[in-house]
């Protein structure tokens, strides 16, 4: 058996092998389609990546992370390196969370270590910290900003949208393993470990007063952003060492997106330095 989705009497190929496995039962489509909950996925410690880029990205990145492919008969030829199960089009349709299917779906391994509050052994130099975001979109949107431009870690706080959600999997389009991730209560525990190793803590508010340009040129980094209505919580502030806003016409737009602004400060924070 592989990944605890056998039913009795199925036989699956060996992960390195060539070959289709059982197609699709009633009882393994309502467990594809319980890995949309959070519960589900904690059960069997896998989550679904739907469509053909994002499915290719982690074949790049992660190549071994990946269980099995579940795609309808025309993509079977697309996967042939992995286990594929054939699901039909309205099978497919039934457990898919996209208005558009593609047709393919990846099952994949979650992430090691995504639910504990310790740091990893190598936790790098450039750190995204995301605090209360709602949206789920901009959640899978900033971790891939964050595997764009080079940063190792997400740290995220309890009430943070789940970054394995089909919303925030679909935003992140296949870069959810390309940095390591903490989802924890204890995200501020983890920003002071940060800050006692010497990293520098710079927060997002409309209400700072610095440039963006204060993250240029850091060596180790924490780049916190807050709440999408209300920004960074008290607490997240009074551990901060500076606070930028970014500089906007707000006779022409209030405020920019959270995935916006974290966008900005992520690349003016990995801009090389310019030689004299």
């Amino acid at each position: 058996m592989i990944f605890g989705l056998t039913m009795k009497n199925e036989k699956f190929p060996n992960n390195s092998r060539m070959e289709r496995v059982a197609p699709a039962t009633l009882t393994l489509l309502k467990r594809y389609k319980n890995l949309a909950t959070k519960k589900g996925r904690l059960g069997l410690g896998l989550f679904l990546v739907e469509g053909h880029r994002a499915i290719r990205q982690i074949m790049t990145s992660h190549p071994d992370e990946i269980v099995e492919i579940i795609a309808t008969e025309e993509h079977v030829s697309l996967y042939g390196q992995y286990p594929v199960r054939v699901a039909t089009r309205k099978q497919f349709q039934a457990i898919c969370l996209t208005k558009t299917p593609q047709g393919a779906m990846a099952v994949v391994r979650q992430p090691v270590g995504i639910d504990t509050d310790r740091l990893p052994d190598t936790v790098g130099h450039h750190i995204l910290l995301l605090e209360a975001l709602q949206d789920p979109g901009n959640v899978g949107t900033l971790i891939r900003t964050a595997a764009a431009f080079g940063y190792s870690g997400v740290i995220l706080s309890d009430h943070c949208a789940d970054p394995l959600s089909p919303k925030s999997v679909q935003a992140a389009a296949g870069t959810m393993l390309s940095v390591w991730m903490r989802r924890t209560e204890g995200y501020l525990d983890l920003v002071k470990a940060l800050k006692n190793r010497g990293y520098l803590v710079v927060s997002a508010d409309v209400n700072g007063e610095e440039e963006p340009s204060i993250v240029c040129h850091r060596e180790q980094l924490v780049l916190a952003l807050g709440n999408e209505a209300s920004g960074p919580s008290p607490s997240l502030i009074g551990i901060s060492d500076h606070r930028f806003k970014i500089p906007i016409r707000r006779d022409h737009a209030e405020s920019l997106n959270v995935a916006t602004c974290g966008a900005i400060g992520m690349y003016v924070s990995v801009i090389p330095a310019r030689s004299p």
